[in-house]
């Protein structure tokens, strides 16, 4: 095979793949919209994506928000401009580092789990039954979670962003030499509403991302162990890289000059 035919066999496979997960997601959004609903699974995923990933959502952000006031700290005594730590943590955690952490988290904790999870229901022909009982694989397995990451993952988000923020306090305060009063006022004064919903508006967009690669990814699987394992590294190399892209566009609409 020549390398002109090999790059256009790529481009064509790329092409076919982003049809695939377009069609995916519009039949996810039609099935939303027609009964019946199945509010037990709903109530499931909105427990398993949202409370159990408070932890790792926690951790990761109030360690960002240090090393983020220390780094701007350090950055900014090159030109005496340490005074601007408080209003540079609140906006970078808010704007990006908040919603993309959180994102990429949840791709790496729920997207991972959700492709295992459904991916394991097809090898062992659970998905077979459902069919056999009359009951819709993407309106049973799809809907739930998808619906569900999109409305808990923008909490998750903004718990990510004060958690964020607190973590840049701590060490402002506590290390740097801020008058904690100072840091709360300068933080308060600075972030704006149009801020604040960018945020929320990125974490219902990674949120239905890494929801539907795993669903996808997980119902299109091999079968066997290989498939299972292949349709959970798929699913969480996708979701990220659309979550990077998608930040980047919205950033981009959110932001434009």
């Amino acid at each position: 095979m020549t390398p002109l035919a090999a790059l256009g066999r790529t481009v064509l496979g790329l092409l076919a793949s982003i049809g695939r997960l377009t069609l995916f997601f519009g039949e996810t959004l039609g099935h939303m919209i027609r009964p019946p609903f199945y509010l037990r699974e709903f109530g499931h995923a909105l427990f398993s994506i949202g409370w159990l990933s408070l932890p790792v959502v926690g951790l990761t952000a109030i360690f960002t928000g240090g090393a983020l006031a220390l780094q701007i700290y350090a950055g900014g005594a090159r030109f005496n401009a340490e005074a601007v730590v408080p209003q540079i943590v609140a906006i970078g955690i808010v704007r990006e580092l908040g919603p993309v952490l959180v994102g990429l988290m949840i791709a790496a904790r729920v997207t991972s789990s959700i492709a295992a999870e459904i991916a394991t229901m097809k090898v062992t022909e659970q998905i077979d039954a459902l069919i056999t009982l009359s009951t819709n694989p993407m309106k049973y397995l799809t809907v739930p979670r998808v619906l569900a990451a999109f409305l808990v993952v923008p909490l998750l988000v903004a718990v990510g962003d004060v958690i964020g923020i607190l973590g840049g306090y701590i060490v402002g305060t506590g290390t740097l030499g801020f008058n904690p009063s100072t840091y709360i006022r300068s933080t308060v004064d600075f972030l704006e509403w149009s801020d604040m919903r960018s945020s929320l508006i990125k974490g219902a967009a990674f949120g239905t991302i890494a929801a539907t690669m795993g669903c996808y990814f997980g119902l299109t699987s091999g079968r066997g162990a290989q498939g299972v394992g292949r349709a959970t590294k798929s699913s969480v190399a996708t979701a990220a890289v659309l979550i990077l892209a998608a930040n980047f566009l919205l950033t981009s609409l959110l932001f434009a000059a």
